[in-house]
Order: structure tokens, then C-alpha cells, then sequence
């Protein structure tokens, strides 16, 4: 199967409620990135990190942050079932996605949550 995968443009910060207002200052106030704006983020702050966007993400009920990665590839049903063969586990229960986004969620062997999406969709 001739399939490569690349590393995405972002990255999400899974934070919890009680850390995310200070969290946010840092990357704001602190570190002073910048911030972007438009694109359909809604109220989730981001900022540029590096040639990367860095998504603060607020969580309700998690107890510790986490960073969730992008993978893209240009076809993402046969990604799906090559993954599958590997044995990465499919995680789509964790966040739901837009039906027109190709793209699903699998975890790697440290637990990272990956999203894999179409090199259409970037």
C-alpha cells in the first residue's frame, strides 16, 4: 500500500476548567504568541506556534491537560484500514467531528490522541 502520513498544522491542548483561564494568560499575556482569529474557531483561543497552531481546548472534568496531535494523509480510508491492521485503536467516541471533515481519531500506543485527516482538507 503505497500511504504516507505527515505531521498536521495542529495541535490541541485538552485543559482542565480549573487550569484553563490561567493557561490561556500564559500563552497570551506571558509567552505573548500570537493570536489567531476567524476560521470557524468560535471561543477557542489560538495562537501561532511556530509553523503549528496551538489549540487551547477547555475540559470540563478532565483532571490533568493533555496534547492531541494531527496527522494528514491523502487518503483516509485506506489510512483507516492500515492503522487498523497495525493495531491502533479508532477513537472517534472522544470528540465528535463535522460529517464533510475526512478525518477520525485514533490513540497511539502512549495514549496520544491523533487525528487523521485528509491532506484535502488543509
Amino acid at each position: 500500500m503505497d500511504l504516507e502520513f505527515e505531521p498536521g498544522k495542529n495541535i490541541a491542548m485538552k485543559i482542565p476548567s480549573h487550569q484553563y483561564d490561567d493557561t490561556v494568560r500564559f500563552y497570551r499575556d506571558v509567552l505573548r504568541f500570537k493570536e489567531l482569529t476567524g476560521s470557524g474557531a468560535g471561543d477557542t483561543p489560538r495562537f501561532q506556534f511556530g509553523d503549528k497552531v496551538l489549540w487551547l481546548d477547555c475540559m470540563p472534568g478532565l483532571s490533568q491537560s493533555e496534547i492531541w496531535l494531527e496527522v494528514v494523509t491523502s487518503d483516509t480510508s485506506n489510512a483507516s484500514e492500515y492503522l487498523k491492521e497495525k493495531g491502533c485503536h479508532r477513537r472517534d467516541e472522544i470528540e465528535p467531528l463535522p460529517k464533510e471533515l475526512k478525518a477520525f481519531w485514533v490513540s497511539s500506543p502512549a495514549n496520544i490522541i491523533h487525528l487523521v485527516s485528509s491532506s484535502d482538507d488543509t
